[in-house]
Protein backbone atom coordinates (compact mmCIF):
# COMPACT_ATOMS: atom_id res chain seq x y z
CA UNK A 1 0.00 0.00 0.00
CA UNK A 2 1.24 3.52 -0.46
CA UNK A 3 -0.33 6.61 -0.46
CA UNK A 4 -1.66 8.24 -3.92
CA UNK A 5 0.05 11.36 -4.83
CA UNK A 6 -2.41 14.67 -5.56
CA UNK A 7 -1.94 13.73 -9.64
CA UNK A 8 -3.15 10.21 -9.18
CA UNK A 9 -6.46 11.32 -7.16
CA UNK A 10 -8.12 11.96 -10.31
CA UNK A 11 -8.66 15.67 -9.25
CA UNK A 12 -11.37 17.89 -11.86
CA UNK A 13 -10.94 21.75 -12.12
CA UNK A 14 -13.52 23.95 -11.43
CA UNK A 15 -14.97 24.63 -14.82
CA UNK A 16 -15.12 20.78 -15.32
CA UNK A 17 -16.55 20.27 -11.15
CA UNK A 18 -19.49 23.48 -12.09
CA UNK A 19 -20.38 21.33 -15.29
CA UNK A 20 -20.60 18.07 -13.96
CA UNK A 21 -23.85 16.28 -12.83
CA UNK A 22 -24.38 16.88 -8.76
CA UNK A 23 -26.64 14.80 -7.07
CA UNK A 24 -29.84 16.41 -5.85
CA UNK A 25 -29.31 17.63 -2.41
CA UNK A 26 -29.24 21.02 -1.66
CA UNK A 27 -27.99 22.27 1.82
CA UNK A 28 -29.05 25.80 3.89
CA UNK A 29 -27.39 26.76 7.00
CA UNK A 30 -29.79 28.30 8.82
CA UNK A 31 -27.80 30.91 11.12
CA UNK A 32 -24.49 29.05 11.63
CA UNK A 33 -22.10 31.35 13.70
CA UNK A 34 -18.62 29.96 12.91
CA UNK A 35 -17.19 30.51 9.58
CA UNK A 36 -14.89 27.63 10.25
CA UNK A 37 -18.35 25.13 9.69
CA UNK A 38 -19.53 26.90 6.77
CA UNK A 39 -15.91 26.57 5.29
CA UNK A 40 -16.32 22.62 6.13
CA UNK A 41 -19.83 22.80 4.91
CA UNK A 42 -18.04 23.85 1.57
CA UNK A 43 -15.51 21.33 1.46
CA UNK A 44 -18.23 18.69 2.38
CA UNK A 45 -20.55 19.96 -0.41
CA UNK A 46 -17.22 19.92 -3.02
CA UNK A 47 -16.83 15.98 -1.70
CA UNK A 48 -19.99 14.56 -2.60
CA UNK A 49 -21.26 17.41 -5.52
CA UNK A 50 -24.28 18.92 -3.84
CA UNK A 51 -25.99 20.97 -5.92
CA UNK A 52 -25.96 24.04 -3.69
CA UNK A 53 -25.63 25.85 -0.48
CA UNK A 54 -27.92 28.38 1.09
CA UNK A 55 -26.46 30.53 3.44
CA UNK A 56 -29.46 32.49 5.54
CA UNK A 57 -29.17 34.78 8.54
CA UNK A 58 -25.73 35.11 10.35
CA UNK A 59 -24.55 32.67 8.12
CA UNK A 60 -21.07 34.43 6.93
CA UNK A 61 -20.49 34.31 3.14
CA UNK A 62 -17.01 34.35 1.07
CA UNK A 63 -14.83 35.38 0.47
CA UNK A 64 -13.51 35.41 3.88
CA UNK A 65 -10.53 34.52 5.50
CA UNK A 66 -11.99 32.34 8.01
CA UNK A 67 -14.26 30.48 5.76
CA UNK A 68 -11.51 29.40 3.03
CA UNK A 69 -9.25 28.02 6.11
CA UNK A 70 -11.56 24.97 5.93
CA UNK A 71 -13.16 25.17 2.37
CA UNK A 72 -10.09 25.45 0.94
CA UNK A 73 -10.60 26.78 -2.32
CA UNK A 74 -14.55 24.99 -2.80
CA UNK A 75 -16.40 28.50 -2.18
CA UNK A 76 -15.08 28.41 -5.82
CA UNK A 77 -16.20 25.29 -6.89
CA UNK A 78 -19.99 24.52 -5.14
CA UNK A 79 -23.12 26.75 -6.16
CA UNK A 80 -23.90 29.44 -3.36
CA UNK A 81 -26.57 31.76 -2.35
CA UNK A 82 -27.32 34.27 0.26
CA UNK A 83 -31.15 34.64 1.18
CA UNK A 84 -31.14 36.96 4.36
CA UNK A 85 -34.52 35.16 5.68
CA UNK A 86 -34.39 30.96 5.77
CA UNK A 87 -37.78 31.06 5.49
CA UNK A 88 -37.82 32.60 1.97
CA UNK A 89 -35.48 30.12 0.50
CA UNK A 90 -37.08 27.92 1.89
CA UNK A 91 -40.49 28.55 0.30
CA UNK A 92 -38.92 28.69 -3.02
CA UNK A 93 -36.76 25.56 -2.86
CA UNK A 94 -40.41 24.47 -2.06
CA UNK A 95 -41.71 25.74 -5.17
CA UNK A 96 -38.90 23.81 -7.17
CA UNK A 97 -40.43 20.69 -5.53
CA UNK A 98 -37.43 20.69 -3.04
CA UNK A 99 -38.40 18.12 -0.32
CA UNK A 100 -37.12 20.14 3.01
CA UNK A 101 -35.55 17.76 5.94
CA UNK A 102 -34.53 20.02 8.83
CA UNK A 103 -31.71 17.56 10.69
CA UNK A 104 -32.91 18.17 14.16
CA UNK A 105 -34.29 16.40 17.33
CA UNK A 106 -37.91 16.85 17.23
CA UNK A 107 -41.19 14.41 18.11
CA UNK A 108 -41.69 13.18 14.82
CA UNK A 109 -37.79 12.57 13.77
CA UNK A 110 -36.70 9.70 11.22
CA UNK A 111 -33.08 7.93 12.58
CA UNK A 112 -30.79 8.71 9.78
CA UNK A 113 -30.32 5.11 8.82
CA UNK A 114 -34.04 4.36 8.40
CA UNK A 115 -34.22 6.86 5.92
CA UNK A 116 -33.84 6.27 2.33
CA UNK A 117 -33.65 9.11 -0.13
CA UNK A 118 -35.62 8.58 -3.23
CA UNK A 119 -33.97 9.01 -6.57
CA UNK A 120 -36.65 10.78 -8.19
CA UNK A 121 -36.94 13.74 -5.28
CA UNK A 122 -35.11 16.94 -4.66
CA UNK A 123 -34.03 17.41 -1.33
CA UNK A 124 -32.76 20.49 0.76
CA UNK A 125 -31.09 19.45 3.92
CA UNK A 126 -31.26 21.85 7.15
CA UNK A 127 -28.77 22.72 9.56
CA UNK A 128 -29.22 25.05 12.47
CA UNK A 129 -27.54 27.38 14.72
CA UNK A 130 -24.75 25.40 17.03
CA UNK A 131 -26.79 26.82 20.04
CA UNK A 132 -30.22 26.96 19.03
CA UNK A 133 -30.03 24.40 16.66
CA UNK A 134 -33.05 24.95 13.51
CA UNK A 135 -35.24 28.04 14.26
CA UNK A 136 -38.48 26.94 15.09
CA UNK A 137 -40.18 28.73 11.67
CA UNK A 138 -37.79 26.72 9.53
CA UNK A 139 -39.16 23.49 11.26
CA UNK A 140 -42.48 24.48 10.52
CA UNK A 141 -41.85 24.44 7.12
CA UNK A 142 -40.14 21.48 6.93
CA UNK A 143 -41.87 18.50 5.35
CA UNK A 144 -39.82 16.13 7.44
CA UNK A 145 -37.36 15.49 10.09
CA UNK A 146 -33.85 13.39 10.35
CA UNK A 147 -31.34 13.02 12.84
CA UNK A 148 -28.57 10.94 13.64
CA UNK A 149 -28.44 8.78 16.53
CA UNK A 150 -26.55 9.48 19.56
CA UNK A 151 -25.66 7.22 22.27
CA UNK A 152 -23.27 9.73 24.25
CA UNK A 153 -23.81 12.11 27.09
CA UNK A 154 -24.44 14.99 24.72
CA UNK A 155 -26.81 13.99 21.87
CA UNK A 156 -24.94 16.80 19.96
CA UNK A 157 -22.81 17.09 16.99
CA UNK A 158 -20.97 19.94 15.64
CA UNK A 159 -22.61 21.29 12.92
CA UNK A 160 -19.97 20.33 10.14
CA UNK A 161 -19.83 17.00 11.54
CA UNK A 162 -23.57 16.20 11.15
CA UNK A 163 -23.37 17.36 7.50
CA UNK A 164 -20.63 15.41 6.80
CA UNK A 165 -22.50 12.65 7.82
CA UNK A 166 -25.76 13.05 6.28
CA UNK A 167 -24.21 13.98 3.05
CA UNK A 168 -22.07 10.53 2.76
CA UNK A 169 -25.73 8.57 3.21
CA UNK A 170 -27.12 10.83 0.56
CA UNK A 171 -24.36 10.40 -1.55
CA UNK A 172 -24.64 7.04 -0.50
CA UNK A 173 -27.85 6.15 -1.63
CA UNK A 174 -28.53 8.54 -4.42
CA UNK A 175 -25.23 7.79 -6.34
CA UNK A 176 -24.35 9.72 -9.66
CA UNK A 177 -26.71 8.95 -12.74
CA UNK A 178 -23.85 9.36 -15.50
Amino acid sequence: MKKLKLEELGRVSIDQFKNSEKISVSILLDNVRSLHNVGSVFRTADAFRLEKIYLTGITGTPPHREIHKTALGSTESVAWEYVEKPEEAIKKLKEEKYEILVVEQTTESVSLQEFVPNKLQKYCLVFGNEVNGVSDPVIELADRSIEIPQEGTKHSLNVSVCMGIIAWHFFYNLGLKG
